[in-house]
């Protein structure tokens, strides 16, 4: 363990695996999946299932321990979506898990995924890539429909495609994009609205889809704007196409999602979070970069949150070595503790039925007494939050759900 910092040992307390869906549902399926899970790792999110091994198909570059394994066998084996590349011999293909896929093989498996009955669309060109060219009407088809954004009239046909990218696409491909364009619209009650990062919609969508995989080793997690492999792109195509029927239900708040009216500082910390909408999950992570230079409180190999870090970026003030101002335009307030446990044991108790915006909620996961998750409320049942079932930070609905359930109390720092 001399390799993990004191700081990050204290996480260990701080973060627990959370629901992936845990939405307003008029699915009695959703609603019950919410509430489930087994103990000490939060609500449990819906299980990704294909065959061990694809019939006739063998990879001679990916063993079966690998971690993308069964979603290459899904993909490339069962399906032929990524099945890229010439066999080596009878049966035997190369994958190349490793490789960065190109805009140009994504754009293929999307077609075989889920456009073989839509047509070319003759509006539709391209100045670096000829209507003669083979991948020319996977691209015209991901182009027309949305899928993929051409830029200045060129496809980049071989550039990688990123981790925000990969999400637009799937999400839209799912049919989903009515979710997105409502958490892209975030405001108030009054139409005042939340200013968002372009593509915030369908990344947050496809964070809450579980698209993102979290890496036991934190050095291999991405962000949104990494360049992916071909195993991160098959894992995230693997669970698009392996959805439950009951997603679009359990998502459905996000199409109408509406925070109170704010006060200027309460809109200012949402403001803030919200850029970090897709940034990984790292356990003991507290920071948007890799760990800068003097840091006081630990290394991390990247940026990224777990739960309480997250809370600490939103809400603690400047002190000891840990700054992240400017740029955020609030001080921010006292907040030593770094477990989420810890955060817990000192303040103000607030209950579940005065929770406010700017509030703190702590949940207990184990049922064991302990706190193992923290939250930061925004209002209206919603909250920024990093958890591992999300692989990452996301805004999530609380109210009605597994988070309501295993509530153990709030704490308020703001006046």
């Amino acid at each position: 363990m001399s390799t993990r910092p004191r700081r990050r040992l204290l996480a260990v307390l701080a973060c627990l695996t959370v629901v992936l869906f845990p939405q307003p549902a008029s699915s009695t399926y959703a609603d019950s999946a919410a509430r489930s899970g087994e103990a000490g790792s939060g609500p449990q999110a819906w299980g990704t299932y294909g065959p061990s091994a694809p019939a006739g198909v063998h990879w001679d570059d990916v063993n079966r321990k690998h971690w993308a394994r069964s979603a290459i066998d899904h993909v490339a084996g069962v399906n032929n979506w990524m099945r890229d590349f010439r066999p080596l011999e009878e049966g035997v293909y190369p994958y190349k898990p490793d490789d960065l896929e190109t805009r140009r093989l994504f754009a293929r498996a999307l077609y075989r995924a889920f456009g073989t009955a839509l047509e070319v669309d003759p509006a539709v060109t391209f100045n670096d890539l000829p209507d003669t060219d083979r991948f020319f009407r996977f691209a015209n088809v991901a182009v027309a429909q949305g899928w993929i954004e051409a830029v200045d009239g060129d496809f980049r046909p071989t550039e990688p495609v990123t981790t925000a990218m990969v999400h637009r696409a799937l999400v839209l491909a799912l049919g989903l994009g009515d979710l997105a364009a409502g958490a892209d619209a975030l405001h108030m009650r009054d139409g005042t609205t939340i200013p968002t990062p372009g593509g915030f919609g369908t990344l947050l969508i496809g964070m809450r889809l579980g698209l993102r995989y979290n890496h036991g080793d934190e050095s291999l997690d991405v962000g949104p704007d990494d360049p992916l492999s071909r195993a991160e792109v098959a894992w995230s195509l693997y669970r698009a196409t392996t959805a439950p029927s009951w997603v679009r239900d359990a998502l459905a708040g996000y199409a109408t999602i509406e925070l109170p009216n704010l006060s200027e500082r309460m809109q200012q910390i949402v403001e803030w979070g919200v850029r970090y909408v897709g940034q990984p999950y790292l356990w003991g992570g507290d920071w948007a970069e890799p760990t800068p230079s003097g840091y006081c409180c630990g290394w991390q190999p990247r940026g990224g949150f777990d739960c309480s870090g997250m809370t600490w970026w939103l809400m603690k003030k400047a002190s000891a070595g840990w700054d992240n101002s400017p740029p955020r335009e609030y001080v921010g307030w006292n907040l030593p503790e770094r477990s989420s446990a810890a955060m817990a044991s000192v303040g103000t108790r607030i209950r579940w039925r005065d929770i406010r915006p700017g509030d703190l909620l702590f949940y207990d996961g184990d049922e064991d007494g302990t706190v193992d998750h923290v939250d930061t409320y925004i209002g209206n049942g919603w909250v920024i939050d990093s958890g591992s079932s999300n692989a990452g930070v996301t805004i999530t609905y609380v109210f009605d759900n597994w988070y309501e359930d295993h509530f153990v109390r709030g704490r308020r720092l703001t006046a």
